[in-house]
């Protein structure tokens, strides 16, 4: 066969692939592949084609497919999808044929199952698509995402690179391109500020942050013409007790619009969610949502409105980013008055050196408007690729950002209160110069309806990793029994913990927010981020969460022995005593899993609430340590500590911080000390059932230091019985006290509790010649304790609600503004 012969071969199979990638089951040139599956897979009306169909698009010197033994995810509409993986060792891409020129979606479906030797939870990898950064050392650490981009491609060949981190490995689930008609991305945005110019959103490449539905409902893709999945707004919903939610379904009217559903499906539009001004009609108050956003970018945004409520004629109201005015909207004048006309408006903002975009809507000046209102009925928010054709934020821009902003809030702060105060008024300011740019466009008219969430279970199609962990509430119910009674496993002031089981038998524990506790979104917001960034073996694993339908869940992986707390405190005959070796290998596994909150990333992660009930015990009591709802970042590099208002829980709260509300990494330090003694001397750190004197384990300990034989304060299920050497005790003792030195920089680090708790144990293993403790106070190191912190804690009733604590409550600040 000659090589005019091969060419001619060569060229007709590509002909062919064009035919099959134009064919019905991906159509309009729309590509969809199930990586790893030998099968087609069918997503609603959808087929993903199986992986071998797409060979031929791979240039990879190496490869694997990988297949998950077990269901990875709950059952959703396109759990499929992530059931199987491509795995490369190497720098690999996928070349797709382009038939439509234009804007394209690219989809891209992680999730990191155990294959072989390959853990790809371990996976760091970049992707690129032509010249565009998307991802930079990208690595899920558990749950799964779904990455959304938006390209405007030019070329006849879509180029998507997969480049593995030095000494590690890339994978992917599955992959969509979906051609997006002209009119759903405007190729430029007008302005409202004139002192700056227009943005062209032409060559930009795009990053969904949010995509999200008011009134309170999920979307699923299946309902979405081009799959879209729009999440319910009272995930960023900062007030909900100001709104109304709204559902009209049947009102939308698409007739004599510019719209298509393209833009939005009907069920956005046909929901909104409504400023509340019933009880006074005279209100002028914003509705605002609050997303996470990166710095140094430049965001679209995208409002829909639709009315199907019957405003009032001549209904004025004001949309603000932050505290720019964007504009404000005559929706009867927009829609020509017609009730249930769609309208959308696009915004650019710019994100500046601020880590988080509000977006609020408000009434207009009520000395005009005889009945304020305000509506919206969907939000979009898209980052913009910078200079550099990125969609990433630059490590050293970051860490200039944060310094600048550190440096910006503590300017002109004296001390203590006034330095927060002064901090939080230049926050304000510097928020306050952001700048946003404006332009309108007329809308869809759409809706949603309560079934959506029964239809899809709100996984990760943004940029914010938490959303990668959201889990419909009806499968919540279905592993609760419904939130039975019987399932009850704790209480605590976030709420109720429940016992799980999810079909595949997989146990979770299940925290259901009371709708009284006083632990509110932001929490519940901390914990879940936390959890989503960090793996360790002693840190609780986060399981997934739901905030539908004003429910705040968190599921845990379930641990089958409780909490330290009980097992040291409680005498029931199904709580087994622990034995003093048990008593320090918890110990160990608390003070690993804390050693790595504060060095196991580039800033410390202080957890603000050590307490033996936040350390939590395997069917192996193994310690894990557990509720990270008032964790916070620490200081920058060039910082000794973080000034904020002060949270913690009644007894064990470091004495330094209360007083100067400066939080370091001693002050988990200080409560860990206490967790200790609790350990030592087997009861809680208040008792009011003991005499005065002994009721504040802090004190009596500091007032027993060299008085008292040791044995005195051991527990006394320990004490007499043998299973104590005085080297050990010594060394435990020694570290424990050290731990409640009265400042900070006297105290030992996670790192050195963990050296002597570890060298006590060893000490244990080692024949002695003495098993006796009466005479280890002589040796006990002594250091300047604080003596009264009685009078400097403050917390969580749950511990102690029997004690007068006046004087506690006295020394409180007000509640933490970050």
């Amino acid at each position: 066969m000659g090589i005019w012969d091969c060419k001619f071969i060569i060229g007709v199979s590509y002909i062919f692939y064009l035919i099959w990638v134009s064919s019905g089951d991906v159509p309009d040139g729309n590509i969809l592949i199930d990586c790893g599956s030998p099968n087609n897979t069918r997503v609603g009306a959808r087929l993903f084609q199986a992986d071998n169909s797409s060979t031929h698009l791979l240039s990879t010197s190496e490869f694997i497919l990988a297949t998950a033994n077990f269901s990875p995810i709950p059952s959703s509409f396109d759990s499929d999808l992530y059931q199987t993986a491509r795995i490369f060792r190497s720098v690999s891409q996928y070349t797709f044929p382009i038939k439509r020129h234009g804007r394209h979606w690219i989809r891209l479906y992680f999730f990191p199952f155990s294959f072989g030797n390959y853990n790809m939870s371990t996976a760091k990898f970049s992707v690129s698509a032509q010249s565009i950064t998307l991802l930079k050392d990208f690595q899920i650490l558990g749950g799964y995402s779904l990455k959304e981009y938006s390209l405007n491609i030019t070329d006849s060949q879509l180029v998507l690179t997969f480049t593995p981190s030095f000494s590690s490995f890339a994978f992917i689930n599955a992959i969509e391109v979906l051609s997006i008609p002209a009119k759903v991305i405007p190729q430029d945005v007008g302005i409202v500020n004139p002192q700056v110019d227009d943005k062209d959103l032409w060559k930009k490449a795009l990053e969904t942050v949010a995509r999200v539905n008011m009134g309170n409902q999920t979307v699923s893709p299946l309902d979405d013409t081009l799959w879209r999945l729009w999440v319910s707004d009272d995930t960023y919903l900062i007030h909900n007790n100001l709104v109304d939610f709204v559902s009209n379904i049947t009102a939308v009217n698409f007739t004599d619009t510019d719209v298509t559903p393209d833009i939005a499906p009907s069920k956005i539009y046909g929901t909104v969610t409504r400023l509340r001004t019933g009880a006074d009609p005279r209100t002028n108050a914003n509705v605002t949502w609050l997303f996470s956003v990166d710095p140094g970018f430049d965001y679209l945004v995208r409002f829909h409105y639709c009315d199907i409520v019957s405003l009032p004629p001549n209904t004025l109201f004001n949309v603000y980013i932050n505290s720019w005015l964007v504009s404000t909207v005559d929706l009867g004048k927009e829609t020509s008055n017609k009730f249930g006309a769609p309208y959308y408006m696009d915004a650019i903002a710019m994100a500046g050196g601020s880590r988080s975009l509000n977006v609020s809507v408000g009434t207009f000046s009520i000395s005009e408007v005889s009945s304020p209102e305000a509506i919206i009925s969907g939000l979009e928010i898209m980052k913009m690729s910078n200079t550099k054709d990125s969609l990433v934020l630059d490590s050293e821009e970051s860490t200039k950002t944060k310094v600048g902003i550190i440096v910006g809030l503590v300017t002109g702060s004296v001390v203590g209160f006034l330095a927060m105060v002064m901090a939080l008024f230049l926050l304000y300011r510097r928020r306050g110069r952001n700048i946003v740019h404006a332009g309108h466009k007329k809308g869809d008219q759409f809706a949603i309806d309560e079934e959506a969430t029964n239809n899809y279970d709100g996984k990760a199609v943004f940029s914010n990793s938490k959303i990668g962990y959201r889990l419909p509430l009806s499968v919540i119910q279905e592993a609760t029994n419904n939130f039975s009674e019987d399932l009850i496993i704790g209480t605590g002031g976030f709420g109720t913990v429940y016992r799980g089981v999810f079909k595949e038998e997989k146990k979770v524990a299940v925290k259901r927010g009371s709708c009284q506790s006083q632990q509110g979104l932001t929490e519940f917001w901390t914990e879940i981020e936390m959890l989503s960034q960090f793996r360790h073996r002693h840190l609780v694993s986060l399981i997934g969460f739901c905030n539908e339908k004003n429910e705040r869940i968190i599921i845990y992986e379930y641990m089958e022995k409780g909490s330290l707390k009980d097992h040291l405190f409680r005498s029931d005959a199904c709580t087994p005593i622990l034995n003093w070796r048990q008593r320090l290998e918890i110990c160990i596994g608390a003070a690993r899993g804390l050693h790595y909150l504060h060095t196991g990333s580039t800033k410390a992660i202080i957890h603000r609430d050590v307490k033996s009930a936040n350390i939590l015990l395997d069917e192996k009591f193994m310690a894990k340590v557990a509720d990270f709802g008032l964790s916070k970042t620490g200081p920058e590099i060039d910082k000794t500590h973080v000034s904020t208002a002060v949270k913690g829980s009644f007894g064990y709260l470091d004495p330094e911080y209360l007083i100067m509300q400066q939080l370091t990494e001693k002050s988990d330090v200080y409560s860990f000390g206490v967790v200790m003694f609790e350990v030592l001397c087997g009861r809680p750190v208040i008792d009011p059932s003991l005499t005065r004197e002994k009721v504040n384990l802090v004190e009596w300990i500091m007032k027993w230091q060299g008085r008292s034989a040791t044995d005195e304060i051991i527990d006394p299920r320990l004490a007499g019985a043998g299973q104590m050497k005085s080297e050990s005790l010594q060394i435990f003792l020694e570290i424990a006290t050290r731990c409640l030195t009265e400042h900070g920089i006297n105290r030992p680090s996670m790192g050195d509790v963990l050296w002597h708790l570890e060298y006590a144990l060893r000490l244990e293993d080692v024949d002695h010649r003495s098993n006796h403790v009466d005479d280890v106070s002589s040796h006990m190191y002594c250091p300047d304790v604080c003596l009264s912190s009685m009078e400097y804690s403050m917390g969580s009733l749950g511990d102690s609600s029997a004690v007068s604590m006046s004087k506690v409550f006295a020394q409180m600040v007000t509640q933490d503004k970050q």
